[in-house]
């Protein structure tokens, strides 16, 4: 008999944003007239810059001829995308990361999800809430969580809930945990850790023996100085820490699908004679066993985001999504919302009118405003309440969306 993974069943019904395209479609059915402004999932809607345009063409080209075609490539990434990550997002930043701790791959999602096939099924593990749903989803399926309880908490897993009321900075675990999850700039609330409340993570985790699995997806988006950019900026990180860092919101390659990984030679686990394994040498042979590496073209692409022509051309697109964040910041702050994140993130969080549920509240600004958002209770029992748009439209999509959510009261 062909038993199943029982970790699936424990999942809610569905995932989030497929739950949100039911009802949108539910919705455009009935109403084929309606033009729907969608600000709910966060895919980019900018297109390639030209820079990286160039650059894969000329990969494919290069594909097209006996003396430039590929194969196989190094399942780590090749050298000259890997080289370029070094430089530009650590070395430049004051960081040294080694070319065996850096790991190509196509997208922090999928990586995200599967490093916690290197640890053992029964460590503990740490969300903040509300959450990236692929953190705890993933660990769920793995068989590390109980049942799904009435507080929409599932047992096994410790919450740590981040909301307006402590600052949406989630206090540091009481209990014991083995794992932690950590995104800053984070999705979906837009608040990012500072310099000082991330040397407290990892003060913490070197005191207990934890791993902080470190989501910095929207890095580019820091607009603030005095923000770290990587978790490898604090002393004693690399002992303890796991960074994820991708190209889609970066540089627009949600379509093209490019990212990488960094595991610090430093960051170990125990295994169970009480021995210490690098988990640098497990993510390889994991990532080498079941990836068989980006396309040649596509890194091609990546590495062009460093060149100075490709970070002069996303920096502009990354400065026009914040200016949509801005503009919705105030926006919504006009309507009388009360409004976070926006400022060094994409994302905006504002609380739903007062005694609507962030369901009721996505239905009612669909059926009467015709904007599509993303409701906060999908992200986890404490996101109920609030509600969150994404700054990746067009600019005149964004003002005419505000427009009617200002009509809609």
């Amino acid at each position: 008999m062909a038993r199943i993974n029982e970790g699936y069943r424990r999942l809610q019904a569905g995932y989030l944003f497929p739950e949100i395209g039911r009802r949108v479609g539910t919705f455009q059915k009935a109403n084929p007239e309606a033009r729907i402004i969608r600000l709910g999932i966060g895919d980019v809607t900018r297109p390639l810059v030209p820079a990286v345009v160039e650059a894969f063409r000329a990969g494919v080209e290069e594909m097209g001829t006996a003396t430039g075609f590929r194969g196989y490539g190094p399942e780590q990434g090749h050298e000259f995308l890997i080289q370029a990550i070094r430089e530009h997002d650590y070395r430049s930043r004051g960081v040294e990361v080694g070319a065996d701790e850096i790991f190509v791959s196509d997208g922090s999602k999928c990586d995200s999800a599967n490093i916690q096939e290197i640890f053992s099924t029964d460590c503990v593990v740490a969300v903040t809430d509300p959450v990236y749903p692929v953190y705890l989803d993933t660990n769920v399926m793995a068989g590390r969580s109980g049942a799904l309880g009435e507080d929409g908490r599932y047992g096994g897993i410790v919450y740590l809930p981040a909301t307006a009321a402590n600052g949406f900075e989630p206090a540091l675990p009481q209990a014991r945990v083995d794992l932690v999850y950590l995104c800053s700039p984070n999705n979906p609330t837009g608040a990012t850790l500072t310099r000082a409340q991330l040397v407290r993570w990892v003060e913490w985790a070197r005191a207990n023996d934890a791993v902080i699995l470190f989501d910095a997806a929207y890095e580019a988006y820091i607009r603030d100085p005095d923000l770290p950019h990587s978790i490898y900026e604090i002393e004693g990180a690399r002992e303890v820490a796991i960074e994820f860092r991708s190209f889609s919101k970066t540089a627009g390659f949600t379509g093209t699908r490019c990212a990488f990984t960094v595991v610090p030679k430093e960051a170990t686990g125990s295994a169970a004679d009480g021995s210490r394994v690098s988990l640098q040498a497990l993510w390889s042979r994991r990532h080498t066993t079941k990836f068989n590496g980006v396309s040649y073209p596509v890194q091609r692409a990546a590495a062009a985001t460093y060149t100075e022509a490709g970070r002069r051309q996303i920096r502009e697109i990354v400065d026009f999504y914040m200016a949509n964040a801005d503009r919705i910041r105030a926006g919504l702050t006009r309507a009388g919302y009360a409004v976070h994140g926006g400022r060094n993130a994409p994302y905006i969080w504002f609380e739903t009118p007062r005694g609507q549920s962030s369901w009721e509240f996505f239905d009612r600004l669909l059926a009467h405003a015709n904007v599509v958002g993303t409701p906060g209770s999908g992200f986890g029992p404490s996101g109920e309440g609030y509600f969150r748009l994404s700054a990746f439209n067009s600019a005149e999509n964004v003002d005419e969306a505000l427009s009617r959510i200002a009509r809609l009261g």
